[in-house]
Parts: C-alpha cells; structure tokens; sequence
C-alpha cells in the first residue's frame, strides 16, 4: 500500500514538468535552433513575465505550434515576428523597438539611475558636512549682508549689535 502512494505522489509531482514539452519537434536542425530563439524570446501574452518555452498556457501552447507551423512554411525571422507583433503587439516581444510610445522602456533605466546617483552625492555630501560640525572642525562662515543684519536686528530686537565691530568692549 505504501509503495502505491510513493508511486502515486512521484507522479502527481513529475506532471508540471511535463506540461511544456513539446510533442512534436522539427525535423531541421536549423529550424530547431530557431524554434528555441523565438520561443525564448516571445513572451506569453497571458503570463505577465514568462516567454513563450516556459510558460504552459493553452495561449502560450498555441503560439509555440503557431511559430512551428510559420517555420516549416519556410518564413523568414522578421516575417514571424511581424505576424506575431501584427496579433499580440509589440508586448509578444522581450526587446520592444525603439518608438515613441515605447521611448521611456528603453531611456527610463537611465534616468532612474542618474536620479539615484544624485540622491546619493547629496546625501554623501551632506553626511560629510554633519560629520565635519560634529568633529569640531572650523566651518568658514561668510559676513553677512547689510540687508541680512537689517533682518537680523529685527529678529532679535535691542539684544543685537548694531555692528558686528562696534559692540560693547570694542571701542577703543
């Protein structure tokens, strides 16, 4: 009894990996090698982030014998992938073209990475400012503006020098 339930468990567990192989293979060599760049390269339009070869759904299934069929008719790479984005769109493909509508798949990467490089050397840049203070170290200040003492004498009333060389104990 047991060994029937060992035997059953081990089937039940091999069934997924046989879900996506292919019954049928291509007679070419040549148009096996091709066959496999497509279906890697295709993605399923059903699964968000599969391709075609890994993906086991009936529509996924149905595009692999729709790309052997177009093989053994004898039609070239780009004729394939014409047809296929023609049905499916430019989402069938893992490299989307270069188009407007497309622009922001390919610059977008950058332009986060510039953002967080620029993010990181102000923080940097700030971390060594703190440390800098916290150490002791002599920050040169520049002297005030007239307009920035004007403020300032507001701010702080008859508590504030008039001028930063004529305060108590600096005449002479």
């Amino acid at each position: 009894m047991n060994r029937w339930i060992v035997a059953v468990v081990f089937a039940l567990c091999a069934m997924p990996s046989l879900a996506a192989v292919e019954a049928e293979l291509l007679a070419d060599p040549e148009l096996r090698v091709r066959y496999a760049v497509f279906i890697e390269e295709m993605r399923c339009p059903k699964c968000q982030n599969q391709n075609l070869a890994g993906s086991d759904s009936p529509i996924a299934s149905d595009l692999r014998r729709e790309i052997r069929r177009l093989l053994e008719e004898g039609k070239s790479d780009q004729e394939i992938t014409d047809f296929m984005v023609e049905r499916y769109g430019d989402y069938v493909l893992y490299r989307p073209p270069l188009q407007r509508n497309t622009v922001f798949l390919w610059v977008g990467p950058g332009l986060f990475a510039a953002f967080g490089l620029v993010v990181m050397l102000i923080v940097v840049q700030r971390g060594r400012r703190q440390r800098a203070m916290q150490q002791g170290e002599e920050v040169v200040a520049q002297p005030l503006t007239s307009d920035e003492r004007e403020q300032l004498q507001k701010i702080l009333g008859d508590k504030a020098p008039r001028d930063p060389g004529k305060g108590p104990g600096s005449e002479k």
